[in-house]
């Protein structure tokens, strides 16, 4: 339901094609399309008819059936080779390229050919044509395509055209655009008119569905849970409901409940849902993460990727943004920072096709482009780092190549600043975990008032809590309150706000935790409060040990070795990097070259935060071990630790789709066997 706060209509109910199996006979031109009878077929149905009797649609749909896709590809060109001017052979193109490639512009191209060749205004045009079922099944496609690539206006005006010419209902299916329009009123009325007239379940889930989104819609929480209670009821609800269980998550997790949506999300990862857009996986990775469990966070990784390469093309064109953002958030923890620059920057070239979630192109954009100056600004860091071991001229050309990433920052900035500078979504962000939104995660959100400015984001932020924005939980207001000052170097207000933020946010915030106790450890060693802040610095790396590389602060370290060539040189390289700076005062950097050569970040108390060992290169002098043992120092001390494999995080940018599509049922049962061990 969320990217970890959006939430998502079921793919599989859009399609007003496939929703049913239709028998369309001849019928009496003035009759309601609602008497034509409704069978239910013995064999398998074509393009969601029971009836299709066309010899190459049957090939195609043989096809499909058994997952030859190529050869369903190669039989839909050829009859559109062989009759572009046949509504069937466009519509059947267009479907193979929808459905099994996840291509949605050339779809979209030959459903507009279908329509063109169709064109009917009224049901007795559409059967003297001989081309109903097409016509039919185009416009339902294209209601669907068009929601799905953001242009909900056509979406609402193929949903009118298919009830003023089939005279079927489709009131249900008008909800989820209107939620996309942010017209919420004339979503709760379409909804309540559902709920008044019909008995189908399905469109009634459809329209608590809408009505729980429109509940959410609010700033303040939810007064009334009965929507979203309808919509996500535990006894309607099978483990193997991925969309339902991922809402209900979303619920959750807007009223603080994180163990709750925690237990939704595990129910939702114990069947692997192919047809799903909802990956439970991701969002169990950004509520690990926000939680500092990075073990759990690694797993989930590895268990979104199984999840992915087990989804229909369609549906990872539709939530790739998702799996390549809350991975490069995963990556710039670890340290990979490279390697989140590429997945948000590709995430900003490629358009999503979120359709079925209540967020939209502008939120995801709004996120990627958040993580990817983040990302920049975290590897410029890092090539300073590596520069602080290099000889003079080297590490003045490390400077200089470093500053393209400086370059890639600003300009991250500037663009994510634009996404931000609209005061009613900045309102929306500041809620914590505000649903029918992309989720920014908490820890990440404060980056956004250095974007947008203190005196803008101060305002902000006191109308937010004017509008309830904070009700549940104050400890979110005096983060954001923390972050304003320590931009302004208010250190007394740094001091008040950090700690009525750390007494107030729930216990779940760990990372958010981190960054606020950085913020406190600076004031206090500004404020001559040495001991005081020497605790908050082992906190803050201990609850999260990318903290102070990401806000580019330096550790106060009193040096500790036997005066060796070895340590003194250990010392200057990591006296010259950004991340540390001498002081009596200071944390325990602990050097030595006797039995192993090693580098040990200690608490005053002795009580070690950091420690990385290395095996000297007998064919090496100092100087080159020296610059090893520090550059892998300050990836041990500064990431989470993991090693993930090159291979792995070329993995994360995926597959193409295509050649995704051609596989065979091998990999789902592939799958199935590596998430049941």
């Amino acid at each position: 339901m969320r990217n970890q706060a959006k939430l998502i209509v079921p793919i599989g109910i859009i399609c007003l094609a496939t929703a049913s199996s239709i028998t369309l006979a001849q019928q009496d031109p003035g009759d309601d399309l609602s008497n034509i009878p409704i069978n239910t077929p013995q064999l398998p149905l074509c393009f969601g008819f029971s009836d299709i009797s066309d010899p190459r649609a049957l090939a195609i749909c043989d096809a499909l059936n058994v997952k030859a896709n190529v050869r369903a590809r190669e039989l839909s060109e050829q009859w559109v080779r062989a009759e572009p001017d046949s509504p069937a052979a466009q519509f059947a193109l267009s479907e193979v390229l929808l459905t099994i490639e996840g291509n949605m512009p050339r779809a979209l191209y030959h459903l507009n050919r279908a329509e063109a060749l169709t064109n009917y205004n009224s049901l007795e045009a559409a059967l003297n044509s001989g081309n109903l079922q097409w016509h039919y099944l185009t416009l339902s496609q294209l209601s669907y395509v068009h929601q799905l690539m953001g242009d909900q206006i056509k979406s609402l005006e193929y949903l009118d055209k298919i009830n003023q010419i089939y005279g079927q209902d489709v009131e249900s299916f008008r909800g989820w655009p209107l939620i996309k329009l942010k017209e919420y009123q004339l979503a709760r009325e379409s909804a309540n008119r559902v709920l008044d007239s019909s008995t189908n379940e399905r469109e009634r889930a459809r329209a608590w569905n809408t009505l729980c989104a429109v509940e959410l819609a609010s700033l303040q929480p939810i007064e009334s849970m009965s929507a979203c209670d309808q919509t996500i009821n535990d006894e309607n609800t099978d483990d193997t409901d991925t969309v339902y269980l991922s809402n209900a998550s979303e619920v959750s997790l807007s009223l603080l409940k994180f163990a709750e949506a925690e237990g939704y999300l595990d129910r939702a990862t114990r069947y692997l849902n192919p047809d799903s857009v909802a990956d439970p996986w991701i969002y169990k990775m950004y509520l690990t993460m926000n939680q500092g469990r990075f073990d759990d966070a690694r797993l989930a990784l590895d268990r979104m990727l199984i999840w992915r390469e087990s989804q229909e093309p369609i549906v990872s064109v539709m939530n790739r943004a998702e799996h390549y953002l809350v991975s490069a958030s995963f990556l710039l923890l670890a340290g990979y920072a490279e390697d989140a620059i590429q997945l948000t920057t590709t995430s900003l070239n490629q358009p999503d096709r979120n359709g079925s979630y209540s967020a939209d192109d502008s939120q995801k954009n709004s996120l990627a482009a958040l993580l990817n100056m983040m990302a920049y600004q975290t590897q410029y860091q890092i090539a300073l780092e590596q520069g602080a071991s290099a000889d003079l001229l080297e590490r003045q050309r490390n400077k200089f190549a470093a500053l393209k990433y400086r370059l890639g920052q600003w300009r991250a900035e500037r663009r994510a600043a634009s996404l931000f500078a609209n005061f009613e979504v900045l309102q929306n962000r500041l809620r914590p975990y505000a649903p029918l939104e992309v989720h920014i995660p908490e820890w990440i959100e404060p980056e956004i008032v250095e974007l947008i400015g203190t005196g803008v984001m101060t305002t902000v932020l006191n109308t937010a809590r004017n509008n309830g924005a904070f009700m549940l939980n104050e400890g979110y207001y005096h983060s954001y309150a923390t972050e304003i000052a320590a931009l302004d170097n208010k250190i007394n207000k740094i001091l008040s706000a950090g700690a009525l933020a750390l007494s107030q946010l729930p216990a779940e915030e760990v990372l958010l935790r981190a960054r606020i106790n950085a913020h406190l450890a600076e004031a206090h060693w500004k404020s001559d409060e040495f001991a005081t802040a020497h605790e908050y610095y082992v906190r803050a790396l201990r609850l999260d040990p990318s903290i102070l590389r990401r806000l580019e602060l330096s550790i106060p370290v009193a040096v500790s070795h036997n005066n060796s060539e070895f340590t003194n040189l250990m010392e200057s390289y990591l006296l010259r990097s950004p991340r540390f700076h001498l002081d009596n005062n200071g944390l325990i950097l602990e050097l030595s070259n006797s039995p192993d050569l090693s580098a040990c970040l200690k608490s005053r108390g002795g009580d070690i935060l950091s420690c990385y060992t290395l095996q000297p290169e007998g064919s090496q002098g100092s100087e080159w071990n020296a610059q090893e043992l520090s550059r892998q120092f300050h990836r041990h001390t500064f990431g989470l630790g993991y090693d993930i494999s090159k291979a792995q995080r070329s993995a994360l940018l995926g597959s193409s789709v295509i050649l995704r599509s051609q596989m065979d049922g091998q990999s789902q049962s592939n799958s199935d066997a590596l998430l049941n061990r």
